[in-house]
């Protein structure tokens, strides 16, 4: 593989890495993965994680390009690689990128920066995610329309025509987990399922609920254990719990929805990147206030991201 490997992505998140080692025309030869992500690291201790993802692709002399986004850039990371100002080209996301310290000479390490929102009142960073975003510019040249990245920290990007104007960071995920495991919904909330019809429906209804009274949400939280203990129509046992985390998790996502107001209002589909079963949830959510949607594979998003800004630093 060492005669025909040109250079590697490298996608490096808070809690893993993901690498994958490509030819000049872009073909896949390996990918590897890792747990040593950027909250169990030092700055010193990133080449060592990273040979130790990809130590066995490297010839034995020469140097290989290796292009990283994510929080390998942050300011505790390995190097800090400046957010860009919006609004922000992601066909050009390489011209902020820096090099990392090494000292194994067959690596030549850069690491891409994340975007900024600097607008009073709505300061707003994102890191990684902007990558994603370049991949589907990648693949849609001139793109433009709402997207949607669901996660602990959801994004939602304006872009047009390949550049993002504005976005917004809606801690949901996040908001979700303290509330199922450190509230006094922990004694409540399973572990739902989309899949099923009643978790499914009791879902979109408190979607539809929270989208339609958001001011109401922190009583509909407190309604959720209220249910538990009184409600004789909620199924017993695991089901129990699984149908009242439907509902945590319909009131968290219209919640966010309700706060995006004309954001969503243009009527075009929102593209949604991801994982599949995070963009699902979403999809389903939206389909219940009326807006279309389409899910885009976040892995094969960031790599293409990444290929359009290796490509970008070579033309």
């Amino acid at each position: 593989m060492a005669q025909r490997l040109s250079w590697i992505a490298v996608d490096w998140g808070s809690s893993n890495l993901r690498a994958w080692a490509l030819d000049a025309q872009g073909e896949v030869l390996a990918q590897a993965a890792s747990p040593r992500g950027m909250l169990s690291l030092t700055p010193g201790d990133y080449e060592a994680a990273l040979l130790d993802a990809i130590g066995g692709w490297l010839p034995d002399s020469g140097r290989v390009a290796v292009l990283v986004c994510g929080m390998a850039g942050a300011r505790q990371g390995w190097r800090e690689a400046a957010y860009l100002p919006l609004p922000a080209r992601l066909d050009d996301l390489q011209r902020g990128a820096v090099s990392a310290p090494v000292s194994d000479p067959r690596l030549a390490v850069r690491l891409l920066p994340g975007l900024c929102q600097t607008r009073e009142g709505a300061f707003d960073v994102m890191r990684g995610e902007e990558t994603q975003l370049a991949g589907l510019v990648a693949r849609e040249p001139g793109f433009s329309g709402l997207v949607c990245l669901p996660g602990t920290h959801a994004k939602w990007a304006r872009i047009e025509r390949g550049v993002v104007p504005r976005f917004t960071t809606c801690i949901t995920g996040e908001l979700y987990g303290l509330l199922a495991r450190h509230s006094l919904l922990k004694h409540s909330i399973g572990s739902d399922d989309p899949g099923a019809a009643g978790d499914r429906e009791a879902f979109v209804a408190a979607v539809r609920q929270c989208h339609s009274a958001p001011g109401r949400y922190s009583a509909a939280l407190f309604g959720l254990r209220g249910a538990d203990l009184l409600d004789g129509e909620l199924p017993s046992g695991a089901a129990r719990g699984a149908r009242l985390a439907a509902r945590l998790s319909g009131l968290t996502i219209g919640l966010e929805l309700a706060g995006l107001g004309s954001e969503l209002d243009a009527g075009a589909p929102v593209t949604l990147i991801g994982d599949a079963g995070l963009c699902a949830r979403y999809a389903l959510a939206l389909e219940a206030l009326g807006h279309a949607s389409r899910c885009l594979d976040g892995e094969a998003a960031v790599l293409a991201g990444l290929s359009l800004a290796q490509a970008s630093r070579q033309a």
